[in-house]
């Protein structure tokens, strides 16, 4: 019975943590074409300043009563592991295919529980291992293609390392997150991952092209990956990772390239191949070998 209602008590947290995949496979869409325009770095950057920049103005009460130094350095630590996690996994694209960076990217699902186990000591089950072998399964079938599809390169392996990074800030936020405010640790990782983000784009990066600013597409574009993308998932995902167990987020998380699949197949016109369907088949039944399995074993006390 109280096993039953925690789980209740968290079904509106696991709706966010799906809400926030849905509109992040959604951007897949949207950085394909924005990146044409702007360089990774200077995309990333842009977009996490003017997130930080509107929640301030949404919430700058909350901001003032509720920011103290140790949730400014809770913060500071989930901007720099997301930013680096960002960063180094658009890096990595530029020398992977996206299938191979969608793939490995993914992978963030598996690290997560052992990672857990590491930092909290507490065990991963086995309902929790099985999940995230099978979803990572499934995403290799979604975003893997035919020819030669698991030799490594330099960029993949910048990807394991953005996915590793992802997975670390998992666990930062299960802990940020204890007595302190979400929505001001967001507002604050924001401008940590956009400072991050610039900062690797003035030393590394050409700036961008100033007619990029005078395109409606472009700010049309940012508006999606600001607002939604950015603000209202990020929001979403953080309150939900607060309230749900690290293994079942991540794997709610990873729910995110199945929707870009769907938006691509929707929108693009790719093809719905015997592949795609035993790669949604693969994720959604990791996600409810996940949800299910805590019901179905022995109760404890």
């Amino acid at each position: 019975m109280f096993v039953t209602e925690a789980r209740e008590r968290r079904t509106p947290y696991k709706l966010m943590l799906v809400a926030a995949a849905l509109l992040w496979g959604g951007s897949f869409v949207v950085i394909k074409d924005t990146l044409n325009d702007i360089s990774p770095a200077w995309l990333l950057g842009i977009r996490f300043v003017l997130s930080g920049l509107i929640m301030t103005l949404l919430f700058f009460p909350r901001l003032r009563q509720s920011l103290n130094k140790s949730s400014l350095c809770a913060a500071v630590a989930l901007g720099v592991t997301g930013g680096l996690g960002y960063l180094i996994q658009n890096l990595g694209l530029v020398d992977t295919t996206p299938g191979h960076n969608a793939f490995l990217t993914a992978t963030y699902c598996v690290m997560v529980p052992f990672l857990h186990w590491v930092v909290a000591r507490v065990r991963p089950t086995l309902a929790n291992v099985v999940a995230a072998v099978v979803a990572v399964a499934g995403i290799g079938a979604l975003s893997l293609g035919a020819e030669d599809p698991f030799s490594l390169r330099w960029g993949d392996w910048m990807t394991l390392g953005g996915a590793f990074w992802f997975a670390v800030q998992i666990e930062v936020m299960v802990r940020a997150a204890r007595g302190r405010d979400i929505v001001a640790l967001t507002t604050i990782e924001f401008y940590v991952m956009g400072l991050l983000c610039l900062g690797y784009g003035l030393f590394f990066e050409a700036p961008p092209d100033l007619q990029v600013f005078a395109s409606g597409g472009f700010w049309l574009s940012m508006g999606y990956l600001v607002l939604l993308s950015s603000c209202l998932c990020t929001v979403f995902q953080n309150v939900g990772q607060a309230h749900v167990p690290p293994a079942q987020a991540s794997l709610l998380l990873s729910l995110e390239s199945v929707f870009g699949v769907l938006f691509s197949v929707v929108l693009y016109g790719e093809p719905l191949t015997l592949q795609l369907g035993v790669g949604f088949s693969l994720v959604f039944g990791a996600v409810l070998l996940s949800e299910l399995a805590p019901a179905l074993g022995p109760r404890r006390e």
